[in-house]
């Protein structure tokens, strides 16, 4: 706690924010980080791909389908589950459900071994549906959090010290795997294990954002006159009518679609990628994405406060092209060596352009309605989800298992998402926003 205070300025925070409860809302990204690093990029995903599935050609593609599912469920609910938070001001009680929820489905996929397609995929869908509500909710707050012109710093700081969460639990993992290999012991008896371990740390690390972690939002009228379903819906209804009225937020939306599809493919199959494709080793994998965890860690906090100022569209604008060149050299890549630069280049990316991202939707949000517009960036990040894993899927599987062209589309998404990015003026948003 002393070493977060000394770090990071007050300055950055509205009036009457306490350093501790910064670092309550940070812990939240260090709590769940666990879970897309050891279950959705290292570990389970390639465990799912070579053991439960047997390698199957379709087994991408059923990985990709079970988080595309998961990924529609929560576009579909997490708008009215935001504008709800919103009007009774329940944005942690919210939080703390879906924290539980994810905690208890990922510790149960310790149970899903060779052969059981269906249990794994049913619990993958609960557990990402559960963790993607808590990532938004957990958002919802940076805005309260942080002042307007240090939302970049604040969304920083937050995925940083995230990034640290998830090397927590992969270290963690890597060591057991190590040494459970060194015994003889299968990836079917020391998989489960590392689920159980990722799912307690992201339990345990997210007491500290329920103990510290103020609800500063007052129930709404429209929640005590109506039930909370139809308030939340009308509530969705107006926001859409007026849709013109926050331009620059459906811009973002629209360019989050994009950009983020291509994200969720670098977090879903890189590992699949790169024990399939490069021939990486499972411990091996493991290593890499500890790495990269690092470079991402570096690249969100010290873009963080770039960002703000250079400006949120000209730093989110240099990821996007980071991340194409990813892309090509991953593309490229025939040896180990040559994958460990795309994954370098990823990793400065991954922190930066999350970061820049939420904080440009936590700029274009009016404050009264802060969890039903991270609900809506919710829906977006969620569509891009199943628009980026599952199109690589299918290109893999309708070209008998080439996963180069699979990787290499992907920087067509990239790509796109630079181009919607332009229509974006920053300042009309942050003024429509606070009017």
């Amino acid at each position: 706690m002393a070493l977060f205070s000394s770090l990071f300025s007050q300055r950055h925070l509205n009036p009457g924010v306490k350093k501790r409860e910064v670092f309550g809302w940070a812990m939240y990204d260090f709590a769940n980080s666990g879970y897309t690093t050891v279950v959705l990029t290292a570990v389970f995903s390639a465990y799912f791909a070579g053991v439960v599935a047997g390698e199957a050609e379709w087994a991408t593609f059923a990985w990709t389908a079970a988080l595309s599912v998961s990924y529609a469920i929560v576009m579909l609910t997490m708008p009215s589950i935001g504008a709800l938070a919103d009007l009774r001001a329940a944005k942690k009680r919210f939080l703390a459900i879906a924290t539980v929820g994810c905690v208890l489905s990922t510790a149960a996929l310790a149970f899903a071994g060779p052969g059981q397609v269906w249990l794994a995929m049913g619990l993958i869908i609960l557990s990402n549906a559960f963790y993607s509500y808590g990532e938004s909710l957990s958002a919802a707050f940076l805005p309260e959090l942080a002042q307007g012109d240090s939302l970049g710093t604040v969304s920083g700081w937050g995925w940083s010290f995230g990034y640290f969460g998830g090397m927590l639990a992969l270290g963690i993992c890597l060591g057991y795997v190590l040494w459970a290999q060194g015994q003889g012991i299968p990836a079917s008896q020391f998989v489960p294990v590392t689920m159980m371990i990722t799912a307690a740390i992201y339990g345990a690390a997210a007491l500290a954002t329920f103990a510290l972690l103020t609800e500063r939002a007052q129930p709404q009228p429209e929640a005590l006159r109506q039930s909370g379903l139809k308030a939340s819906l009308g509530r969705l209804r107006e926001t859409f009518v007026n849709a013109r009225r926050y331009q620059d937020f459906m811009w973002l939306l629209l360019c989050a679609v994009f950009y983020q599809g291509g994200v969720a493919v670098a977090i879903t199959l890189a590992a699949i990628y790169a024990e399939q494709v490069i021939g990486f080793k499972q411990a091996e994998t493991m290593v890499l994405i500890f790495v990269l965890n690092v470079a991402a860690a570096i690249g969100a906090f010290g873009f963080g406060f770039y960002q703000d100022r250079i400006g949120h569209k000209l730093a989110l604008g240099i990821t996007l092209v980071g991340w194409i060149v990813t892309c090509v050299v991953a593309a490229l890549s025939v040896t180990k060596g040559q994958f460990w630069w795309a994954a370098a280049i990823a990793g400065a990316c991954m922190g930066s352009s999350q970061s820049a991202g939420r904080a440009m939707a936590g700029m274009f949000a009016p404050a009264k309605q802060l969890a039903e517009f991270y609900g809506l960036w919710t829906f977006a990040t969620r569509l891009a989800s199943i628009i980026g894993p599952l199109t690589y899927g299918a290109i893999t599987w309708a070209t008998g298992g080439n996963q180069r062209i699979a990787i290499l589309s992907t920087a067509v998404l990239f790509a796109i998402g630079l181009l919607v990015l332009i229509p974006i003026d920053v300042t009309r948003g942050r003024a429509t926003a606070l009017r």
